[in-house]
């Protein structure tokens, strides 16, 4: 207990206490954090497509559901190396997770090093892929490869921030965030207004900011989170802690891919249908990522009280955090909501000039439909964090091909037939059916650790 004493400022023992106000506390600066972030995309956007056209942004868009994919596996994986860390914490022993962060970190140089190789090399081939259209290729090639080239860098903040969530600690991350998104507010204007570097320079400014965040996070754990400090004997290479490790990460990571690659069979029959298409559904996706911030922090919180609790061995509160969870997430749902489908089409005017009606008629439809259906995120993001957050991150992967399954199907059967109304669509199809299948695997496995302990006792 020593440690958490000393670090009581900076950590949150969130097995005591009441679950509602402890989930709530740790989401808002996760949810500020979130918002921060999505305002590198958000700002690239607005930038891009009012300084240089909607041709670029349409360039940068026209990727965004590989960069999804391969960007989001990097952080899944990132997010499951955190759950060993938040389950050792909740059981106090803290020798034990700090082996699993001197592992984690391993794991992630590795991982970066190869996945940064890999798709920095395949740009052109992926692109191809997607349909880009001839006259916004080279925009998205340029966007593109830098963002690959920034993976170690998005790494780095996504896996200190994952351990220090993991001990409680969400604040940091987001103060790290806030300062290194004024950062690229700054290179934003610098590098495309003042030097005239196009998409490139947009994607420069943010994997920099992604950067100095990452540092920053490294030294302040150095400076102040001595019970993260990894001593000599947890500096013992062992393939337990690896395959523990991998067993959780890998899966999480595969369950972001596997939900993407849906993403990107929708978006490559989305990019076929034209570049005003292609810009409407770009600015409609900004909007879409800045209204799930919430959904992503509240299951987090979610996730990191499961985590913990588990360790404690008390199920109670975890079916308690659970389902005000799931509460909380539909309540949200509902309100974003109703904004969406009366709002979205002003919304996007962030991003579009108001004098391209076509292209904010397109963003605005998907919103509007995406509205109808976002209280369905509350109860698939929470109950697949929790499942995830208690050690099952291997079953989570099947509500990721439903979703994805339902996006194929979409894409390859019906945008044929009905054109853009099908990619409007495509999005709650992919979410129902992904509910369909996480909601009862979650509530089977609370079961199962619950048989586990009563045995254990």
């Amino acid at each position: 207990m020593k440690n958490i004493s000393k670090d009581r400022n900076t950590v949150k023992d969130m097995t005591v206490g009441s679950p509602l106000r402890l989930m709530v506390s740790f989401a808002v600066p996760l949810l500020l954090g979130n918002l921060f972030q999505q305002m590198y995309n958000m700002i690239d956007a607005a930038i891009v497509g009012r300084v240089l056209g909607t041709n670029a942004l349409a360039g940068v868009g026209a990727s965004s559901s590989v960069q999804f994919l391969v960007i989001g596996f990097c952080l899944g994986v990132c997010s499951g190396f955190g759950i060993p860390v938040a389950q050792r914490f909740g059981a106090r022993d803290h020798d034990d997770m700090r082996r699993y962060v001197y592992h984690a970190l391993i794991l992630t140089l590795i991982l970066s090093v190869i996945v940064t190789a890999v798709t920095a090399a395949l740009t052109p081939q992926i692109l191809h892929l997607l349909n880009t259209p001839d006259n916004i290729y080279k925009e998205a090639f340029d966007y593109l490869f830098v963002i690959f080239l920034g993976i170690p860098f998005t790494m780095l903040y996504n896996i200190l921030s994952s351990i220090l969530r993991a001990v409680g600690d969400s604040r940091t991350p987001f103060i790290f965030l806030v300062i290194s998104t004024f950062l690229n507010i700054a290179m934003d204007l610098l590098f495309i207004v003042e030097f005239g570097m196009g998409v490139m320079g947009a994607s420069i400014a943010t994997i920099t900011a992604q950067a100095i965040s990452g540092l920053l996070c490294g030294v302040l754990i150095v400076k102040r989170f001595e019970i993260l400090w990894i001593k000599k004997e947890n500096r013992v290479l062992s393939r337990q802690h690896f395959m523990r490790l991998i067993s959780m990460g890998v899966p999480m990571g595969l369950q972001f891919s596997i939900t993407a690659i849906g993403s990107m069979v929708m978006q490559a029959a989305n990019n076929s249908l034209g570049s005003v298409y292609v810009s409407g559904f770009t600015a409609g996706m900004k909007i879409k990522q800045l209204a799930m911030c919430p959904f992503d922090a509240l299951a987090n919180a979610v996730a990191t009280f499961a985590g913990q609790n588990y360790g404690a061995g008390n199920m109670k509160r975890i079916r308690t955090g659970f389902w005000e969870g799931i509460a909380l997430g539909v309540g949200y749902g509902v309100l974003i909501g109703v904004v969406l489908f009366f709002f979205g089409r002003d919304m996007s005017m962030l991003f579009v000039k108001a004098s391209e009606a076509d292209v904010l008629d397109a963003a605005g439809l998907y919103l509007a439909r995406l509205g109808l259906f976002y209280w369905a995120l509350g109860i698939l993001n929470v109950s697949r964090m929790v499942t995830q957050g208690l050690g099952f991150a291997g079953r989570t992967i099947f509500s990721g091909m439903m979703e994805m399954i339902a996006r194929i199907v979409m894409a390859l059967v019906f945008v044929p037939l009905f054109r853009y109304d099908a990619i409007t669509w495509s999005d709650q199809a992919a979410w129902v059916s992904g509910i369909l299948y996480i909601l009862p695997m979650s509530l089977i496995c609370m079961r199962h650790i619950e048989k586990k302990l009563v045995a254990r006792a």
